[in-house]
């Protein structure tokens, strides 16, 4: 937890395949601005339990920040990237309308590009048991991953997305059999069931986009945001589907803004 209940509690849920340490940076600058800020390990990632079974339905996901959420006294905001915001959105569609106070969605709509969610979970399946001989090596596959976004001399914020085993080989920090579970829930009618329930939501809505996304298609986006009364758009230049990562800034910027807006319509 970063900051004090000041102006109101943010969640932040990191995409698939992260840990809360995603948000560090943002974390800071929301805290900084008066915001008390829960960054979660989502169920089976960083320092979570692994869920029984490989259990890692989406439902499941939505249920986890719901019950976090009503443990807030005044309620709480929710940032979600990627699988936090998909998992957010089913909560506030289907497990639990009204549990949130506003819902940011950080590069994900239901409409995915098949391309690119093919290529996110050919990432996340590569050296999936093998794992990395060194953190070098780690950094070197994220590094030909993102070729748009410089490469870090320093390692040690990637140690903590890892986790060292026995036989000495690093791997990620999640439960592998997570990215088969994930996969089951994103069908094609299950998805468009799930935009047809989004453009009933009742609270504000924010999506932002990396303009260089390939998941979430500029088309994609504007046609999402439209179906949602008062929902906001921002297309963030220079960023890919890990914005926070790509424009950390810009990114904690437009959080910010949105914020506030929604705290000035609550007064």
């Amino acid at each position: 937890m970063f900051g004090a209940d000041r102006l109101g509690v943010v969640i932040l849920a990191h995409g698939g395949g992260q840990t809360r340490h995603s948000w560090a940076g943002a974390a800071q600058k929301l805290a900084a601005e008066g915001w008390e800020v829960i960054a979660l390990d989502l169920r089976g990632h960083g320092d979570s339990s692994w869920a029984p079974g490989g259990d890692y339905g989406i439902e499941r996901f939505a249920a986890d920040l719901v019950e976090v959420a009503r443990r807030q006294r005044r309620g709480a905001h929710l940032v979600g990237a990627s699988l936090g915001g998909l998992a957010g959105l089913v909560a506030e569609t289907q497990v639990a309308p009204g549990v949130f106070r506003s819902l940011t969605l950080v590069d994900i709509v239901p409409r995915m590009e098949p391309t690119g969610v093919a290529r996110i979970m050919g990432f996340m399946a590569a050296n999936l048991e093998q794992g990395f001989e060194s953190l070098e090596a780690a950094a070197e596959a994220i590094a030909a991953y993102v070729p748009h976004r410089p490469r870090p001399t320093d390692l040690s914020g990637l140690r903590k997305n890892l986790r060292l085993g026995d036989d000495g080989r690093y791997r990620w920090h999640w439960d592998p059999s997570f990215a088969s579970g994930v996969r089951r829930d994103r069908t094609e009618d299950g998805m468009a069931a799930l935009e047809e329930r989004a453009a009933r939501i009742q609270i504000p809505v924010h999506l932002i986009r990396g303009r260089l996304s390939e998941l979430v298609s500029s088309e994609a986006a504007r046609a999402f945001i439209e179906r949602i009364p008062g929902g906001v758009l921002t297309d963030v230049a220079g960023a890919a589907h890990m914005i926070a990562g790509d424009r950390n800034d810009r990114f904690t910027d437009a959080v910010l803004s949105f914020l506030s807006s929604v705290a000035e319509l609550a007064e």
